[in-house]
């Protein structure tokens, strides 16, 4: 399939007015993509858990109109309006026109709400955008009846990597592979696949734990962090790596082995913010407590030969992710150990989703 497929050609705009609801989940990337080259191609591959209780829930209302030279939308976050995010939608809108050609015939009002903290490093722009991504794929299902859910589900895939990058491995689950690799047959640099090889048991029903270290606004986005990856001195052996960890973890995924598997999501965490340490100008997402709680993971699981392991998003937030047999003596030791360091004591309790599904 190829971007000139997910062009609607000719449609017959006799749909006045209506409204649609969906959910959409965060993912957290266990092989991280950081750099990307234009139009939010990665410049590397990624796979991701798509989570299950981090979600945005997006409504969209929309009523045609006769003035058809602009874009005319409102946006409303948690019932308030928010101006502040129409800029990125308005880019977002003049970047898929060609793709969703009736988008200037509608006045359109997207409320939307998170049920965790935005811009805190987990990933609210990948929730944010799919669900809005997919409600505009159910108004364009109206123009296309006959539309299959494989087209579906890769085109609005396709739309929420133009939003933002990580948003297209938000649309399905439990695995997903975003960007071209002779790993894994299938992918795609254009929207994200469904991981399609075998996955041991033991990686059925992962829990992930949030800490939530730092709930305000990144100090850096991800969007001027994956910029600072052009020209940055090691950028070229970090591509180079993330191929060579998905090719890894391909076999760990087969074989179960949750030694070498958290061996390697711990390890390309902390790259990940290897790379912003040593962009120019360089930065750093972690927080005093971040660390805290990294070696007191290390620590606890080096007297207990527990699976438990941890990765990082864009931020100073610590994933923390296990295998559901071993939830309650893991919980304890979060609720025990590790929950001081939380920002008031926050922790989101998470696993393994299936991905997005329509409300409304």
């Amino acid at each position: 399939m190829t971007v000139n497929d997910f062009i609607l050609k000719s449609y017959s705009n006799q749909i006045e007015n209506g409204g649609v609801t969906w959910e959409s989940p965060s993912n957290i990337a266990l092989v991280k993509y950081w750099g990307k080259k234009a139009n939010q191609i990665p410049e590397n591959p990624s796979i991701s858990f798509t989570l299950n209780t981090c979600k945005t829930i997006t409504t969209l209302t929309y009523s045609k109109k006769d003035d058809t030279s602009n874009f005319d939308f409102e946006v409303y976050l948690d019932g308030k309006r928010h101006d502040g995010f129409k800029p990125k939608i308005q880019t977002f809108f003049e970047r898929v026109l060609v793709y969703l050609p009736f988008l200037k015939d509608y006045n359109l009002k997207i409320e939307t709400s998170n049920t965790f903290p935005h811009s805190s490093g987990i990933a609210s722009s990948a929730s944010g955008m799919s669900a809005l991504a997919l409600c505009l794929m159910s108004l364009e299902r109206q123009f296309d009846t006959k539309m299959t859910s494989e087209f579906f589900n890769k085109k609005a895939s396709f739309l929420s990597r133009l939003g933002s990058g990580s948003a297209c491995r938000s649309i399905e689950g439990d695995l997903i592979v975003w960007g071209k690799t002779d790993v894994v047959e299938g992918s795609s640099n254009e929207f994200a696949i469904k991981y399609p090889y075998k996955v041991h048991e033991n990686f059925k029903n992962y829990q992930n734990t949030i800490l939530l270290v730092d709930k305000g606004e990144k100090q850096v986005s991800s969007t001027v962090g994956h910029n600072l990856m052009h020209n940055h001195p090691f950028a070229k052996q970090r591509f180079e790596h993330a191929h060579q960890n998905l090719n890894k973890l391909k076999q760990i995924l087969e074989s179960g082995n949750l030694n070498d598997f958290i061996s390697l999501i711990e390890s390309e965490a902390l790259t990940l913010h290897a790379m912003m340490m040593t962009s120019n100008p360089y930065f750093i997402l972690m927080k005093p407590n971040t660390l805290k709680i990294i070696n007191k993971i290390w620590d606890f699981r080096n007297s207990t030969n527990l699976p438990i392991g941890f990765t990082l998003d864009a931020g100073a937030n610590v994933h923390i992710l296990y295998p559901k047999k071993e939830a309650h003596r893991i919980l304890e030791f979060i609720k025990n150990e590790l929950v001081a360091y939380c920002q008031n004591g926050h922790y989101i309790c998470d696993e393994i989703g299936l991905g997005a599904n329509q409300l409304l």
